[in-house]
């Protein structure tokens, strides 16, 4: 039943959000390092991990335009994200090695057929292989990495002859980004190389005479089209907003209009699609910049470690309240009185992976005082189970959890609440700078994925209070960390919905590790990053998201041993007889 080591999860997905790490001892090779373990992985968490075919285009990329044996590619779906990209890395290295990182672009041939057919560009940061660690910073960071499903598409256009280098007029950047400004070992070594960009004009056909349609229809079927893909975004984008309650077909849904969404006078044009839920938080962040200036920003409560690290590298900084209490919101008020001021406060509801709740009512009303805006992640308790879009300026959230649910595809989102101080100038921002960097392909999947959003999420939430109040009765568990459980209980029912559930994510620990790894190794699920998936998922997640700081994760009570679990589908019997297995195993850690 279970999934081997470094196999993609869901099993047998070749665009799979998971990758298999079925043991604690895995967990820790994978974040060792280790070649038993590194060597059978076929895929990862996309941020973390850079999909094969990705890696096979960036290889190619760099074949064609620079040197294959010192330097590598990262690529970006845009020339804004890889400008963000290029900026970072010239913030980390010496002004003399600037020289040694540029940006090519690519662009569809002037003779691919445009109107109904989908196209890509794509922008490349060439830069010296030991400068990835910092390129991958961004791409882990900001989430604009290009998806697995543009990679693939991008590999073919640009094999087939359809993506080619953009020759445009140089800028003053482009031209102090040109290798030929460095040494010549950084120049390309044997001139323009077969198939390279230049050697021809770009041609209407490739040499078998297949056209631009038909490299689509061979390559990627018929999901592949601008009209279906705004379809599904529109739709989508309709799911979010709140104007679409029910599990309902495409065509229904872009029939179905709705005078109320989330809040009053908020429709699906507040509602903005990015390629992951972190694109979304970096984006909301940068356009916060945008608007209101460089001002540093507040973490509030135990974060998803990559909003943190945004905080922390962009901009000014931030103020970090790791334990997000009633005494945390004591000291920002203190500070506020005092003449501080802030950008904005950037929260979850619930945190991950505590999974406590923040007062969002008294963070509303300090945000109203002091001028500052309110991010909120909802990704782990979704917009059916809460609605805390009355008491934030953006609501973000990650599509590729429990609204899409399959883990093969990836989505974020961001929500403007009409009715908020800054929306206004929001708005206006996001008018101007925003991107539709999300890829059509992944637009189409995510669409049909989340066709009975609905639905499961009644499911999950039923069978998830289910089986923490059986862990919650056993005395081998320490904790169960759940918001039903919590502290914080009456902070998130407060903002419960009527038929709202507390969701389908909950920790737990145990009185010492080898009982954690008792249980973690015996629980018959699949095992690894991510959560919301339609099937039931674990990972000892602390060590996975924190293993270089698990002392620092302990000074804020978050225990190195806990072990996370995102219910699924399963059947209530089912899933209970799994977990008493490994919850006799921990008992015959203690006999």
């Amino acid at each position: 039943m279970l999934q081997a080591l470094g196999g993609s999860v869901p099993p047998n997905t070749d665009h799979a959000v998971s990758v298999s790490l079925p043991t604690w001892r895995a967990n820790v090779g994978y974040e060792e390092g280790e070649d038993w373990v590194m060597k059978k992985m076929v895929c990862g968490y996309p941020r973390f991990f850079v999909h094969p075919t990705i890696q096979k285009l960036a290889q190619e990329v760099v074949r064609r335009v620079g040197d294959p044996d010192l330097e590598s590619a990262t690529l970006f779906a845009s020339l804004k994200s890889a400008r963000i990209c290029h900026s970072f890395v010239f913030s980390k290295i010496p002004a003399e090695q600037a020289y040694k990182v540029r940006i090519v672009n690519f662009i569809p041939s002037p003779h691919t057929e445009a109107g109904s057919t989908v196209t890509s560009s794509l922008s490349c940061i060439i830069h010296p292989k030991d400068y990835a660690p910092i390129t991958k910073q961004v791409w882990q960071h900001s989430g604009n990495g290009i998806s697995s499903r543009r990679g693939e598409f991008c590999l073919g256009a640009l094999e087939d002859g359809f993506l080619v280098e953009d020759k445009g007029t140089p800028t003053a950047e482009s031209i102090s980004q040109r290798p030929c400004k460095g040494p010549r070992r950084y120049q390309s070594k044997n001139g323009p190389r077969k198939g390279s960009i230049g050697e021809s004009p770009p041609k209407e056909t490739t040499d078998d005479g297949r056209d631009y349609a038909q490299f689509i229809e061979e390559r990627f079927g018929r999901n592949l089209s601008t009209s279906l893909a705004n379809q599904a975004k529109q739709a989508v984008r309709r799911r979010i907003a709140g104007v679409l309650t029910a599990d309902v077909e495409l065509s229904e849904a872009l029939e179905t209009t709705s005078s109320e969404g989330r809040v009053a006078g908020m429709s699906e044009e507040d509602v903005l699609l990015y390629p992951s839920g972190m694109s979304a938080i970096f984006n909301a962040h940068q356009t916060l910049l945008a608007t209101r200036g460089e001002l540093p920003s507040i973490c509030f409560g135990f974060p998803y470690t990559d909003t943190l690290k945004i905080l922390q590298k962009w901009g000014p900084g931030c103020v970090f309240y790791g334990h997000g209490s009633s005494d945390d919101l004591d000291d920002l008020e203190a500070r506020l009185k005092s003449g501080e001021r802030f950008l904005g406060l950037f929260t979850e509801a619930p945190g991950n992976p505590l999974l406590k709740t923040p007062d969002l009512k008294r963070i509303r009303a300090l945000a109203d005082q002091y001028g500052f805006a309110v991010v909120v992640d909802e990704t782990i308790s979704n917009f059916l189970n809460i609605n805390i879009l009355p008491l934030a300026d953006i609501v973000v959230s990650s599509l590729t959890k429990i609204f899409s649910g399959d883990s093969n595809v990836m989505g974020g989102s961001a929500v403007l609440n009409p009715n908020a101080q800054y929306y206004a100038a929001l708005k206006q921002t996001y008018d101007r700078e925003y991107e539709d960097i999300y890829w059509a392909e992944d637009a189409v999947f995510l669409e049909r994925n989340s066709r009975d959003f609905v639905t499961r999420i009644e499911q999950i939430n039923s069978t998830t209070e289910n089986i923490t109040a059986m862990l919650k009765e056993s005395p081998l568990v320490k904790e169960v960390y759940y918001p039903k459980y919590s502290p914080t209980k009456p902070l998130y029912d407060s903002f419960r919905n009527p038929n709202g559930g507390y969701g389908g994510l909950f920790s737990v620990t145990f009185h010492s590790n080898p009982e954690a790894v008792a249980f973690y190794d015996t629980l018959e699920v699949l095992k690894g990053p991510s959560l919301g998936t339609n099937f039931t998922l674990s990972s000892p997640y602390v060590l996975l998201a924190h293993y270089g700081e698990l002392d620092w994760a302990k000074s804020f009570n978050v225990d190195p041993d806990l072990v996370r679990i995102s219910v699924g589908l399963e059947e209530v019997p089912d899933l209970r007889a799994r977990f008493q297995r490994a919850l006799d195993a921990v008992q015959s850690t203690k006999q």
